[in-house]
C-alpha cells in the first residue's frame, strides 16, 4: 500500500501537524488508497526533468499536465504527486510534492495494459486541476528533497515472501517431476543453479531485516535501501530465468493453463520481472546511489 509504505512514512518526517492530522489515521486504517505520480513522458529515471506544472491561484494550485506508467491509479484515490511550482528555479529546486484527489474535476486516467496482459499501469492527464494548497507535503519548492526520502521509502518496498514461495514450489517441481526416467533434481547443473539461488534468497533477506532494523530504530536507510531494492529486483529475474531453463517450454504457459506448472507464475515472473528493474530508480541509478552515498566515491 502506496499511503503506508511511501506517503505516511513521509508525510511523519516533513508534513506539518496539520497534514499528519488530516491524513495519517486514514492512512493507518486503509480507508484511503495512493498511487505514484511521479513519471511523464519526458521524464523517468530523470525526476527532474518533470513538466507537469502547480500555479498559485489565490488558496489553490492548478494543475496540469500528464503522468505515466500510473500503477493502480485507476483502482486509487489519490495521487501522490511530483508537480513544478518555480519554473523558473533550477530543475531540482522548483518541485513540490502534492495530494491530489482522483476525484477532481479535470482528472482522467486511460488504461495501460502491460506486458503480462495485466491493467495495472495508467496514463493520467490533468487539465486545470485545483487543489487547495494545504495539500503540499512540506515546503514549497522542496520537494525533489522530499522525494529522495520517498523513493528510499519505496525501494524498502519487498514483497520478500515471495522469493522463498517461488523457489520452494520450483525445488518441489524439480523433485517430483521426471524426465528420461531422472528426476529433475538429479542433474548437477540444475543442483547448483537451485544452491546458487538458496543463498541468493537468504542474502535477501539478511538486506530485508537491516533495513527493518535501521526503521525501528528512527534511521533512514537510503543506502541500504538501494542494495536492497537493487539485489532483489535483480534476483527475481534470476530466479525467473532459472524457473524457465529448468522448467522448459511448459514455463511459457500462462496463468489459467492446466498444464502450467507453478500455476503459470514462471511466464507472469519473468514477463513482470522486467519493469522492476526500472521502478523507483534503474538499477544503474541503484549502483550509481551505493557508489556515492555509500562508498563516498565522487559525481560523475
Amino acid at each position: 500500500d502506496i499511503g503506508v509504505l511511501i506517503s505516511g512514512p513521509t508525510i511523519m518526517r516533513f508534513g506539518s501537524d496539520e497534514m499528519k492530522k488530516e491524513w495519517l489515521p486514514r492512512m493507518a486504517k486503509g480507508e484511503i488508497r495512493f498511487w505514484l505520480a511521479y513519471s511523464e513522458p519526458n521524464a523517468g529515471s530523470d525526476l527532474a526533468s518533470i513538466e507537469t506544472s502547480a500555479v498559485e491561484d489565490g488558496d489553490d494550485l492548478v494543475i496540469n499536465g500528464q503522468k505515466t506508467w500510473s500503477s493502480g491509479a485507476h483502482i486509487s484515490d489519490y495521487a501522490w504527486m511530483s508537480v513544478r511550482t518555480d519554473p523558473a528555479a533550477t530543475p531540482h529546486k522548483g518541485i513540490s510534492l502534492a495530494i491530489v484527489d482522483n476525484r477532481s474535476k479535470g482528472v482522467t486516467i486511460r488504461p495501460l495494459i502491460n506486458i503480462c496482459g495485466f491493467h495495472s499501469f495508467n496514463e493520467v492527464f490533468f487539465d486545470d486541476v485545483r487543489i487547495p494548497k494545504k495539500n503540499v507535503v512540506g515546503e514549497m519548492n522542496r520537494g525533489w528533497y522530499y522525494l529522495m526520502a520517498a523513493l528510499d521509502f519505496e525501494r524498502l518496498a519487498v514483497a520478500i515472501g515471495s522469493f522463498r514461495r517461488t523457489f520452494e514450489e520450483l525445488l518441489r517441481y524439480c523433485k517430483e517431476t521426471r524426465h528420461n526416467g531422472q528426476t529433475v533434481s538429479s542433474d548437477p547443473l540444475i543442483q547448483d543453479k537451485l544452491a546458487e539461488l538458496a543463498i541468493e534468497i537468504e542474502v535477501a533477506y539478511m538486506f530485508f531485516w537491516q533495513t527493518a532494523w535501521m526503521l525501528e530504530r528512527g534511521l533512514l536507510p537510503d543506502t541500504e535501501a538501494s542494495v536492497l531494492k537493487l539485489f532483489t529486483t535483480e534476483l527475481s529475474q534470476r530466479l525467473a530465468s532459472i524457473g524457465a531453463t529448468v522448467i522448459g517450454p511448459y514455463a511459457e504457459l500462462e496463468r489459467g493453463s492446466k498444464l502450467a506448472p507453478l500455476g503459470g507464475r514462471v511466464c507472469t515472473g519473468y514477463l513482470d520481472c522486467i519493469s522492476a528493474l526500472v521502478g523507483a530508480g534503474t538499477s544503474e541509478i541503484q549502483r550509481n546511489i551505493i557508489a556515492m552515498r555509500g562508498l563516498g566515491l565522487p559525481w560523475s
